[in-house]
């Protein structure tokens, strides 16, 4: 992720090597993990802070990402999917003493100077889920980001796919929408927590955030609109399965492209 590509489009061969590639790096990541030493050391913890620029006025979204990241140049910051949306990625901590503090001090410190380069588009900083201004003319091709490495995900699911993206949600209202195109997930804005741990404790950590997460998610719901729909308490969870489901009409037997678990792990992470 964040690698930096300069084509769109492959070849058949070129997806067979990648397929043979990847094999080949699985293989590779088992023999790493079964290396005692591996992963040792005092356990860290790390963040990436999605968000969304708006207009200053009328909180629509603003399609400036590329123009504030090149007014920044700050290497904490990246492109994400659609134009309103960047990310940034916080610098690891060690876990003991205060380590979600120093995390905090530091995305406050991002966003400041994003809202600054934001300021000269008349735009400001919205850290939300998802934007409740977002209409489906937002979400159509035009706002994905300038980056090649976007345009290949577009073309590489619809290759895979065969047809449009579609969503259906069911909350206090339904929503039915469908999209030529991905854009659909840029919807979605996460604060994601990254916590490094040894390999031989992999399991029961894993395991546990698995046990934690309904409770943490019920604390942190924030979501419960999109396209002017009153939905889920936390609609990404259905905008980001269905939103990049790779399966179009051949689902049998096979989970989706993004799934959220169906069982604990025994085994360690290459389980997974």
């Amino acid at each position: 992720m964040g690698l930096r590509i300069d084509r769109e489009s492959f070849t058949e061969a070129e997806f067979d090597t990648f397929r043979e590639r990847l094999t080949t790096s699985l293989v590779a990541l088992r023999d790493l993990l079964a290396d005692p030493s591996f992963g040792v050391g005092e356990p860290t913890i790390g963040a990436e802070v999605e968000f969304s620029l708006v207009q200053a006025t009328s909180m629509r979204p603003a399609g400036f990402n590329h123009e504030v990241l090149a007014a920044l140049a700050d290497p904490r910051l990246t492109l994400e999917l659609n134009r309103f949306n960047l990310e940034m990625n916080l610098s690891p901590v060690r876990l003991r003493g205060s380590p979600f503090a120093r995390i905090g001090d530091e995305m406050r410190e991002v966003v400041g100077e994003v809202a600054g380069a934001a300021d000269v588009h008349d735009a400001r900083v919205a850290l939300i889920g998802i934007l409740p201004t977002l209409t489906t003319g937002d979400l159509q091709l035009a706002a994905i980001s300038d980056a090649a490495r976007y345009r290949a995900l577009d073309q590489g699911l619809r290759r895979i796919r065969r047809r449009p993206f579609e969503l259906d949600i069911g909350g206090l209202d339904r929503l039915r929408v469908s999209n030529e195109h991905v854009t659909l997930e840029g919807a979605n804005t996460s604060f994601q927590l990254h916590l490094r741990v040894p390999a031989r404790d992999y399991t029961n950590v894993y395991n546990a955030a698995q046990l934690v997460t309904p409770a943490a998610l019920a604390v942190g719901a924030n979501s419960p609109t999109f396209l002017r729909h009153r939905l889920w308490d936390e609609t990404r969870i259905a905008v980001f399965k269905q939103s990049v489901d790779d399966r179009g009409g051949r689902r049998s037997g096979r989970p989706p492209r993004v799934a959220f678990g169906h069982d604990w792990i025994t085994g360690g992470i290459d389980e997974l």
